[in-house]
C-alpha cells in the first residue's frame, strides 16, 4: 500500500529499514487517531544539521533528537516535516541500553504524536507522550 510518507537523509549516510513497513505502521497509528494523513516527510541528519534548524527556526541554541514542523491547514489532517538526528538516537539507545531500531522508532512516533496534537513541555504531559509511544511501539509488526 503507498502511503504520502517519504525518507530522506541530509547529510549523513543513513537509510530506514524496512521503509515500507515503518510507514505502514506511522499510518495505522495516524488512523487510529482518526486523522487523515496526507503528507509525511522524514529527514534524518546529523547534530549539527539539526542544531542548525534549531536555532534558525526555534531559536534553541540545544541539541535535540527531533523537531516536528506541522505544516497542515485543515482541522484533523496529518501533515508535516520531522527531522531526526542519527548521532542523537545512537547516544540516546545507548544511554537507555536500547536497540538503536527500537530508539528510532520511538522517535519517528514522537514526531507523529506531536502532530497528533501530543505535547511533552510538562511532567503530566511527559508520562502521557511515553505512554502513547510505548502503545504505538507494541503495535509494530516488524
Amino acid at each position: 500500500m503507498d502511503h504520502p510518507i517519504e525518507f530522506f537523509s541530509e547529510d549523513v549516510e543513513f537509510e530506514l529499514n524496512n521503509p515500507e513497513q515503518v510507514a505502514e505502521w506511522i499510518a495505522d497509528i495516524i488512523e487510529r487517531h482518526e486523522r487523515e494523513l496526507t503528507n509525511l516527510t522524514y529527514i534524518f541528519c546529523s547534530d549539527e544539521y539539526l542544531h542548525e534548524i534549531n536555532v534558525a527556526y526555534l531559536d534553541h541554541d540545544t541539541l535535540t533528537d527531533i523537531i516536528t514542523f506541522n505544516n497542515a491547514d485543515e482541522e484533523g489532517t496529518i501533515e508535516g516535516d520531522v527531522f531526526i538526528s542519527i548521532d542523537r538516537v545512537h547516544d540516546n539507545a545507548q544511554d537507555h541500553g536500547t536497540a538503536f531500531e527500537d530508539e528510532l522508532h520511538r522517535v519517528i512516533i514522537h514526531g507523529v504524536l506531536h502532530l497528533l496534537g501530543f505535547k511533552d513541555k510538562t511532567e503530566e504531559q511527559e508520562v502521557l507522550m511515553r505512554k502513547e509511544e510505548d502503545s504505538s511501539l507494541s503495535l509494530r509488526k516488524f
